[in-house]
C-alpha cells in the first residue's frame, strides 16, 4: 500500500544519515524521473531506512521543478551535468519554498549539505566550488532571480506547457486553481470494511493514537495526518484500506439500486481497492480482470486481508473471446487505464514523465475497452467508466463520443469531473478545505431494454 506520498520528514532534524546523504539521494530520484523513468521505481532502490526522508525531499522538489530548472539556467552560464543539475534543483526547491521539508535548515546549512554531497561524489568533486557559488550567489540575489519567472509559465506553475495548455482550454475557469491543487500533498484517506469494523469506532481508536479524522463519503475518514499503515488500528486485521475519497464512490455509482447478489465485472482491477469496495458493499458474483500478472496476485492478497473473495484472473479486458464465458453482467466496473492527471499531487512525478502524445493514445485505450464490454452486459444492466483524470479527452468528450456510438446507452447518475481538493463535489473549488479528493471522472451508462 503506497502512503509515500504523504510522508514528511520531522520538523526538527533529519535522522541519521546526514542531510547531505539525503540530497544526493533525492538528486538521484529527480534525474531519474527526467531521464524516464518513474519516481517509485527510483525510491524502490532506495535503503528503505533512508526512504522516507529521501521520498519527501524527492516530492518537494518535483513539485518545483519547473522554477528550479529556470533558476539554474540563470545561476548557470553552461548547462551543469544531468546529475549535478539535479542536486542544484533539489537544493533550490529547499531554499525557494518555505514550507518546505526540511525548512527548519537555515538556508546555510542546506547550501553546505548540498555541497558536501558534491564533494563526496568522486564524479563531481571538481564541481563542488561551482555548486557552492551558484547556491551562493542564489541567497544574495534571491529576489532578482526569482522575478522573472512569473513570466515563464512552466517555472510558475511547475507543470510541461502542453500540461498547462490543455488545463486551460479544457477548464477556463479553474485551470489555474487545478495547477495549484496539484502542488499540494493529498490527504491521507481510509475506507472502511463495513463488514468487519465500524467507522466511528475506527475513528476514535485513531484519536487515542492522537490523530484526528473526518468523514467522508459513506464509508471513509480523512486523517488529519497520516500514519503509517502498520500503525493504523486494525489495518492488518482488514478493518480498513487506504482508498481515495474519490474512488470510493465507485462502489455505490455502481452497485446502488441494483438487485440482490449481482453479476460485476471489475475489469482493470488492480491493485484491487475498488474491487474490495464492492464486495464490502454488495454480496456480489464479481470477476476482476487485469493484464498485469504480477498486479493480480496484488488484488489476491488485498482481499485476503479484507476477507473478502472473487474471481481474479489475468486477462485482457479488451478481448473478451479469451476469457469470456457467453453469460452477460448486470453491472461493470471500468476504471480505465489514463495518464493519471487527477492525482499529480500523490504521484508528482507523473507530470515530467507524460507527454502531449500520451492523451490521445490512452483515449483511444479507453475507447477500445468500452466498446468491447458494453456488449457483455445485459440489458438493464450498467457501466461505469472511470478515470483519475482532470483532461476532457478521457473524460467528459469520451463520455458524449461513446453515447453518440451506442443508440441504446442512456447517461446514468455520475458526477463526471472531480477537481482535486474539492470537497463540495464536482467541478467546484473551495481553496481553503483542506484534503480533498483526488481529480477524477465519472460517467455510468445504462442499457436500455429491448432496442
Amino acid at each position: 500500500m503506497n502512503t509515500g506520498s504523504h510522508a514528511r520528514p520531522p520538523r526538527g532534524s533529519l535522522p541519521a544519515p546526514a542531510l547531505s546523504e539525503q540530497l544526493a539521494l533525492a538528486a538521484q530520484a529527480v534525474l531519474a524521473v527526467r531521464q524516464g523513468r518513474s519516481l517509485g521505481d527510483a525510491l524502490a532502490a532506495v535503503p528503505a531506512p533512508l526512504r522516507p526522508g529521501v521520498q519527501a525531499l524527492a516530492f518537494h522538489s518535483l513539485r518545483q521543478l519547473g522554477s528550479c530548472e529556470a533558476l539554474v539556467a540563470r545561476l548557470a552560464d553552461r548547462a551543469p551535468p544531468p546529475p549535478l543539475r539535479a542536486l542544484m534543483c533539489v537544493a533550490l526547491a529547499l531554499l525557494l519554498v518555505p514550507d518546505a521539508p526540511g525548512a527548519s535548515y537555515s538556508a546555510h546549512t542546506v547550501v553546505d549539505q548540498a555541497v558536501r554531497a558534491a564533494q563526496k561524489d568522486k564524479r563531481w568533486q571538481r564541481q563542488a566550488g561551482f555548486l557552492n557559488a551558484c547556491l551562493r550567489r542564489y541567497l544574495r540575489e534571491a529576489a532578482s532571480l526569482q522575478a522573472p519567472l512569473a513570466q515563464d509559465p512552466v517555472a510558475r506553475w511547475n507543470h510541461p506547457a502542453w500540461w498547462i495548455e490543455r488545463l486551460r482550454r479544457d477548464h477556463p475557469a479553474d485551470w489555474e486553481r487545478l495547477l495549484l491543487a496539484n502542488n499540494r500533498p493529498g490527504p491521507m484517506t481510509l475506507r472502511v470494511n463495513r463488514r468487519r469494523a465500524d467507522r466511528e469506532a475506527l475513528a476514535r481508536a485513531l484519536a487515542d493514537q492522537g490523530v484526528a479524522s473526518r468523514p467522508v463519503g459513506e464509508d471513509g475518514l480523512e486523517l488529519a495526518r497520516p500514519l503509517p499503515v502498520d500503525q493504523i488500528p486494525g489495518f492488518a486485521g482488514g478493518h480498513c484500506s487506504v482508498q481515495d475519497e474519490a474512488a470510493q464512490l465507485a462502489a455505490p455509482l455502481l452497485l446502488d439500486g441494483l438487485a440482490a447478489r449481482p453479476r460485476v465485472l471489475d475489469a482493470c482491477a488492480a491493485p484491487g481497492g475498488k474491487t474490495a469496495h464492492l464486495l464490502e458493499r454488495a454480496d456480489a458474483e464479481l470477476l476482476a480482470l487485469d493484464v498485469d500478472a504480477e498486479r493480480c496476485t496484488r488484488i489476491s492478497d488485498n482481499l485476503h486481508r479484507l476477507g473478502l473473495v472473487a474471481e481474479v484472473r489475468h486477462a485482457d479486458a479488451a478481448r473478451p473471446a479469451d476469457w469470456w464465458d457467453g453469460r452477460p453482467f448486470d453491472a461493470i466496473l471500468l476504471d480505465a487505464p489514463c495518464t493519471a492527471s487527477g492525482i499529480v499531487r500523490r504521484h508528482p512525478d507523473v507530470r515530467w514523465l507524460r507527454r502531449d502524445s500520451d492523451v490521445a493514445a490512452l483515449a483511444g485505450t479507453q475507447r477500445a475497452l468500452l466498446d468491447a464490454l458494453w456488449p457483455l452486459l445485459r440489458p438493464g444492466g450498467r457501466l461505469l467508466y472511470a478515470t483519475c483524470s482532470v483532461f476532457r479527452a478521457e473524460g467528459s468528450e469520451q463520455a458524449e463520443a461513446f453515447l453518440q456510438r451506442h443508440t441504446d446507452a442512456r447517461a446514468g447518475a455520475a458526477p463526471g469531473h472531480l477537481f482535486p481538493g474539492t470537497p463540495g463535489g464536482a467541478g467546484q473549488f473551495n481553496d481553503n478545505a483542506p484534503g480533498g479528493p483526488d481529480g477524477f471522472f465519472y460517467a455510468r451508462f445504462d442499457k436500455a431494454r429491448g432496442v
